[in-house]
């Protein structure tokens, strides 16, 4: 099994256990939870990967090192 598949193995699990958390009632925002549940790890992996420097974390995302600080900032990361 491939990392990917195994990344994306856990997304489907987490979300199949969501909708069962949810017990019939219906999801909202679903994207916009999924997103700053994934996003805020992601950066945490990223910043500490690269020892806290913000250009080699932004260049491992593939974003723009200001898009990083926003984000770093939207998530309290920022020190």
């Amino acid at each position: 099994m491939s990392k990917q598949t195994a990344l994306e193995e856990c997304v489907r699990a987490s979300l199949t256990r969501y909708f069962e958390d949810l017990d019939g009632s219906a999801p909202h925002d679903m994207w916009d939870m999924v997103m700053h549940c994934v996003e805020r790890p992601v950066l945490e992996v990223a910043m500490e990967r690269a020892g806290g420097n913000q250009s080699r974390a932004s260049e491992m995302l593939g974003i723009t090192r200001n898009t990083l600080r926003k984000k770093l900032l939207a998530h309290n990361l920022q020190p």
